[in-house]
């Protein structure tokens, strides 16, 4: 039974009534981020129930030290820890001498929380009678600004229903936090100095061996019935690491007390001094005051959802699943810092650490490509190319030579820190997400400019590894790639997966063609480049040897490419045939198990045929559908997007219909039983593909954008825009056909259904 607490909404998420039970799911649901820092929705007052406290800032992070049993050579030293930052929401409450905290009053009352997902705004509401017998009203509003993205501002109301009321707020600000996911209980950051000046509070703190620096700030005002009283607090609670001040309000019953509580973090990567940059901040804020900063993030949100809205008629869940994807992308990466990339659980949580992952080139590209400026695709592909001197690194730790360059599962600076061998060693097919998000960019953008100023230089490290890695057979007199892990994670340690030896084929040949093309048409980025990376002919030559006698199992019997060359070893039974009780079975079973079971956890060889679809055949890819497809158990998040688009593509729109609800839904409905540590961030850029390249059938072909429409019975309607080589394209599709606009003052040709038309 999946969670359905969450009330269907066009434009919020919204949670009625109080459940000890679903705090750390609404948490993680309810998480706000401004794309330079973010936050659990966790109460700004003191709660005694079960929580999971996180705050975080982009770009921060340590690296723990690897904890395994048994040391093995090439193994990364580390594990970069996503850190949870010092809090400044935290707004301790005393009322009539006695704290407030929702797991300890007699009784709480209309409680309710919205995540307002069209003006980025959360508010939380609630009646509480404390132990005391007093009864009071809240009201919380929070956000964190686009305009000033260092900046957050709480606004907290009290209301006394029952009777007068003395009400001390004590807001603090504390880097006394550690990480649940410590490998060795140890404290990540080292607190430097604890300063105030009337209404501000600055602790600074420095994470040990990254030496990242943050300023953690609070401005506080107190209001009575909304006006501003201007008083200093009345005490201080100060240690080396937090300080709380202390401010006292008598209020008559019926009258409200609030607080208005500006923080936030000024971090080193921004500024020389970080407790100049956060007093900087505080002025800006105060100077735009609260009312206004409330307004000008509505107008940021408005401004973001002009372009990246998907709109659905007739289908509340699937409008607000879509939504959320969209919501959540943006609040992790808006694309204004190339030293930035998107976690897999963004400011969610601190599971996965690191900070990217192939998910980034194979699933986020798309999103960002089609709803922002191609600058922001660009600064990802940046990104990778300022870490290809670790990505080389990285190869070379593992024997590897000569400038092959092997780029990291998990990374926060190039390094790869990431310690599971069967996947750190194994799952090499990210280096193939890399390559092709370089082609699909050029692809989509028409942008070749990035190849010769950098892309080929990443494309040649790429190939030189597949030269390297690939192994001569010469029993089948062809080359093969031995010991890997797919994107099916279930089989490790495998010979010949199918996706891996498909996309490093690929990655050559292309490669060896974008050489070629810099040759001809960009003489003197050849010349650079060829000076630079030491290329030879022969080199050239030995690795068009590998692609083009590159080793592929294929079954005859079952007319398909096999996955890995021991696939039809394995007791063939369906997941139809497998008993629920059983399900999820990476929670059941031991991994002896699932990896001796035929069971996928995700598009593997159909992520092959998702990349390159326009290689096969559509007979093909349903044969490879009917075949793999009954075996996935779809217990990674990224797996319901691809199948929804290849369902769709074969006109099984029932399908491609439940594959879409379960990635758009994912997280809201708790699928993998699992959101309580947070949201599934980049597999919701698979939910926007899922709508727009499945159902819509958007690809890119010769330089021309192709739409093939088609809409789920369930749906009355559904748009969506993409900007397509800075024309804004409006795709709108209703059960009784489709029409294609165009917003700006170029003209542009599109196909639909195959036929040209000039959109004007």
């Amino acid at each position: 039974m999946n969670q359905d607490y969450i009330q269907p909404d066009n434009w919020s998420i919204i949670e009625e009534g109080f459940d000890a039970e679903r705090v750390k799911s609404s948490e993680s649901l309810f998480s706000i981020g401004n794309g330079a820092m973010g936050q659990r929705a966790n109460f700004e007052e003191h709660y005694s129930g079960k929580t999971f406290q996180g705050s975080y800032i982009a770009g921060i992070y340590y690296p723990d030290k690897t904890k395994v049993g048994w040391w093995k050579n090439g193994y990364p030293e580390y594990f970069a820890k996503v850190l949870n930052a010092p809090n400044w929401i935290g707004i301790d409450i005393e009322i009539n001498g006695e704290n407030l905290d929702l797991a300890k009053c007699q009784s709480v009352s209309n409680f309710r929380r919205e995540l307002n997902m069209k003006e980025g705004i959360y508010y939380r509401s609630f009646n509480a009678t404390l132990a005391n017998g007093t009864e009071i009203a809240v009201k919380v509003q929070r956000f964190l600004s686009l305009d000033l993205d260092e900046v957050g501002v709480i606004n907290y109301e009290i209301t006394a229903l029952n009777s007068d009321a003395k009400i001390v707020f004590k807001p603090y600000v504390d880097a006394g936090v550690h990480n649940e996911d410590a490998n060795w209980e140890e404290k990540f950051w080292e607190p430097i100095s604890v300063k105030h000046s009337g209404n501000d509070a600055f602790v600074t703190a420095r994470t040990f061996k990254t030496h990242f620096t943050a300023t953690t700030f609070m401005q506080n005002s107190i209001l009575l019935e909304g006006s501003n009283l201007s008083v200093a607090p009345v005490s201080l609670d100060e240690t080396k690491e937090r300080i709380q001040f202390c401010y006292q309000v008598a209020v008559t019953k019926g009258q409200t007390a609030s607080i208005q509580k500006i923080g936030g973090y000024a971090v080193s990567m921004n500024h020389e001094n970080t407790i100049i940059g956060a007093k900087n901040s505080i002025a800006k804020a105060l100077e735009i005051g609260v009312s206004q900063l409330t307004e000008n993030q509505k107008e940021a949100w408005a401004k973001i959802w002009e372009m990246s809205d998907i709109t659905i008629d007739g289908d509340v869940k699937a409008q607000q699943g879509i939504r959320f994807n969209i919501f959540q992308l943006n609040q992790t990466y808006l694309g204004k810092d190339s030293r930035l990339n998107i976690g897999p659980k963004g400011f969610t949580g601190e599971k996965y650490g690191g900070s990217t992952y192939w998910d980034t080139e194979a699933y986020c590209i798309p999103f960002y490509m089609a709803t922002k400026d191609q600058q922001v695709a660009r600064n990802l592909l940046a990104y990778r190319y300022n870490q290809l001197d670790k990505a080389i690194e990285n190869a070379e730790k593992l024997g590897f030579k000569n400038g092959a360059a092997l780029y990291p599962m998990v990374t926060m600076n190039g390094e790869e820190c990431h310690n599971e061998w069967e996947i750190t060693f194994e799952e090499i097919h990210r280096n193939g997400a890399i390559a092709f998000a370089i082609y699909n960019y050029y692809r989509f953008t028409g942008d070749y400019s990035y190849i010769p100023e950098k892309g080929l230089e990443v494309l040649i490290g790429i190939a030189r590894f597949w030269h390297q890695r690939a192994t001569f057979s010469t029993y089948r007199n062809q080359y093969v790639i031995l010991g890997v892990t797919g994107p099916n994670e279930y089989e490790n340690n495998v010979n010949n997966n199918w996706y891996t030896n498909y996309i490093a084929k690929w990655c050559i040949d292309y490669t060896v063609e974008q050489i070629n093309k810099i040759e001809n048409e960009y003489p003197s980025d050849y010349t650079r480049i060829m000076n630079k990376v030491k290329l030879s002919q022969a080199e050239i030559s030995a690795m068009k040897k590998v692609a083009d006698n590159m080793y592929f199992p294929y079954s005859e019997e079952h007319g398909v490419y096999l996955q890995q060359d021991g696939f039809l070893d394995k007791e063939l039974i369906t997941v139809a045939d497998l008993d629920k009780s059983q399900r999820p079975i990476n929670q059941k079973w031991s991994w002896d198990r699932i990896l001796r079971s035929p069971y996928i956890k995700q598009a593997d060889t159909l992520q092959g045929f998702y990349f390159f679809e326009d290689h096969f055949t559509k007979e093909q890819l349903e044969k490879h559908f009917d075949f793999y497809e009954p075996f996935t158990v779809h217990e990674s998040s990224l797996s319901p997007c691809v199948h929804s688009i290849q369902a769709a593509v074969l006109g099984r729109m029932e399908q491609a219909y439940t594959f879409y609800l379960r990635t758009s839904r994912l997280d809201l409905d708790d699928y993998n039983k699992e959101v309580e540590e947070g949201l599934h961030i980049t597999s919701m850029a698979g939910t926007w593909m899922s709508i727009v390249e499945g159902f819509g059938g958007m690809r890119v072909r010769n330089n021309q954008l192709h739409f093939e429409p088609k809409i789920p019975a369930q749906w009355k309607g559904y748009s969506f825009k993409v900007n397509f080589r800075n024309a804004i394209v409006k795709v709108e599709v209703k059960q009784e056909g489709s029409n294609v606009s165009i917003e700006g003052n170029s003209d542009v040709e599109v196909f639909v259904n195959g036929e040209s038309q000039l959109i004007k």
